[in-house]
């Protein structure tokens, strides 16, 4: 049975070391994925893998909004140099335009570490949304709210095109904002922290499986009973098994439901 990874980074450095056995390991398992860029460089080593493997990984292409504006944020596990990379719409195009690249981002609004870059971040979100439109792509959202609110949420509710189609990746929102989203033609994706928090089961409850994908957002956000080690696609069946629980459903309704719907929006 097939199963979608709808966001992982198997391009990332932190697999440098065993990338081939980790992608046996998905493919075993049944997994597809859609590994996830997150500015010019990491997008362009995304698109590199999936020409790679046609038959079972994908890529995006975009700018994170934690690299937006001054004091970006730097993390080892995306990329090993530290040398910050300013927005260019122009090239990012370009990138995206090639047919290994199904979705545009991941892009958003991340409020978590301040807000000092709220408007740079908005205006490198704009751009990304007019490319997903030009090339009829949906956009895959990075959205981090600054802790117990719902401000980038938000303001994300307000930016967003309801004519196209939108992935909330990781969402951690409240039921009320997920309806206003799912007014925007969103869909969800939902990871290992649902197999160890309770937080987002009444979330989970109130979105259609028709709105659902899984991921992994692996490297990180490992899931039980994995905890501790480093994260893979290969661990998103237990993310079905635990969506599966919480809506009291068949294990098989999850996958088959949610590997449609990414066939769906990314047209594959």
């Amino acid at each position: 049975m097939t199963i979608f990874d709808a966001h992982t980074h198997i391009h990332f450095p932190a697999y440098d070391k065993d990338r081939e056995v980790v992608i046996k390991r998905a493919q075993a398992a049944g997994v597809k994925m859609i590994t996830v860029g997150t500015n010019l460089e990491t997008s362009q080593s995304a698109v590199d893998l999936a020409k790679q493997y046609p038959e079972d990984i994908w890529a995006t292409a975009g700018f994170h909004p934690a690299h937006a504006g001054e004091g970006w944020y730097h993390d080892k596990k995306e990329q090993k140099g530290s040398q910050q990379e300013s927005f260019d719409k122009v090239a990012l195009l370009e990138l995206a335009k090639d047919d290994r690249v199904v979705a545009i981002g991941e892009c958003g609004l991340d409020y978590f570490r301040g807000k000092k870059n709220e408007a740079a971040q908005r205006e490198v979100f704009q751009q990304q949304q007019a490319i997903a439109q030009e090339l009829n792509k949906p956009l895959m959202i990075h959205c981090r709210p600054t802790a117990n609110t719902d401000d980038a949420y938000e303001d994300l509710v307000e930016l967003l095109d309801p004519n196209t189609p939108t992935i909330i990746h990781f969402f951690v929102g409240s039921v009320e904002v997920a309806k206003k989203l799912l007014a925007k033609n969103c869909l969800f994706t939902f990871g290992g922290v649902i197999t160890f928090v309770r937080e987002y089961d009444e979330v989970i409850k109130n979105i259609p499986l028709a709105n659902i994908m899984l991921e992994t957002d692996a490297p990180y956000v490992t899931p039980d009973p994995y905890r501790g080690k480093r994260n893979e696609s290969a661990y998103v069946v237990e993310v079905a098994k635990k969506i599966a629980e919480i809506k009291d459903i068949d294990y098989d309704e999850v996958v088959t439901k949610t590997t449609n719907n990414a066939k769906k929006v990314f047209n594959i």
